[in-house]
């Protein structure tokens, strides 16, 4: 095992991943996926499903093993040539990132409160600062009067955003959201993507899986083109969008003008 240096570069990108490759069995998943995301940018993954979005995410959130490559937080190594740091600096590369998923993983039995505060009050924060925090999240994210409910009393737009404040109260540097909207009505993905639009303005760093391309292209400052487990493709919004340079890009962009 190796040790990451606990001092960060304020100079190097808050994410950086060079060559990463990932195996399930004999399926390549990634390979030799390299990407940088700058600290305050929005960063949009784009592509077909089964093309390794998700993979890349849960790599770049230690929840699958990479089989090789690069991670670094503020340039500092997570993996090296395809070793992980110790398991106590991994715990604190943890601290940097919160993690929205698709389907919500709310706990079901907590209020949305619990559900919001039990993580930072787990890892040792005062919990009236805590739970300060946590309602004052609500309010930014439209659920005020919803404290005391649970997650099956509410709608799957208002979980999504209770998931997200939930990440938000971690109080990381960057954000990493796996389809966010794809288990939603389109009247609730309205809802959530006003949310991560409002965060965006606020500089907040994202990473975004996402199907929504016109979100894609307004929001972000870099979008990524996946498919088959590679980069094909990635650049300014607008340059991808309306002049792809890659004929797969412009493949799968075709679907979404019909």
């Amino acid at each position: 095992m190796m040790n990451a240096n606990n001092m960060t570069n304020a100079d190097a990108p808050i994410l950086s991943i060079r060559n990463l490759q990932k195996s399930f069995d004999s399926l390549h998943v990634l390979e030799d996926i390299s990407l940088s995301v700058e600290r305050g940018n929005v960063v949009s993954i784009i592509g077909p499903s089964g093309s390794g979005k998700s993979t890349l995410l849960r790599c770049a959130s230690f929840l699958e093993h990479a089989d090789g490559g690069d991670i670094l937080y503020d340039g500092q190594y997570a993996l090296k040539n395809g070793v992980y740091a110790h398991r106590s600096e991994l715990n604190r590369f943890r601290t940097r990132f919160g993690l929205v998923f698709q389907n919500f993983q709310l706990f079901p039995h907590y209020s949305v409160l619990r559900n919001i505060s039990e993580a930072p009050i787990l890892h040792g924060e005062d919990k009236a600062e805590v739970l300060e925090r946590a309602m004052e999240l609500l309010k930014k994210m439209g659920l005020e009067g919803k404290e005391k409910a649970y997650p099956f009393q509410l709608s799957g737009g208002q979980q999504q955003r209770v998931a997200i404040a939930r990440a938000l109260c971690m109080r990381p540097e960057i954000l990493y959201f796996d389809e966010p909207t794809s288990a939603l009505d389109p009247e609730l993905t309205g809802e959530v993507l006003k949310v991560i639009r409002q965060l965006a303005d606020e500089k907040m760093t994202m990473v975004v899986v996402t199907h929504e391309m016109p979100f894609a292209k307004a929001v972000s400052n870099r979008v990524i083109f996946m498919a088959g487990g590679v980069i094909v493709e990635q650049g300014d919004p607008k340059e991808v969008f309306e002049n792809p340079r890659e004929e797969r890009t412009r493949q799968f962009l075709r679907v979404f003008e019909r």
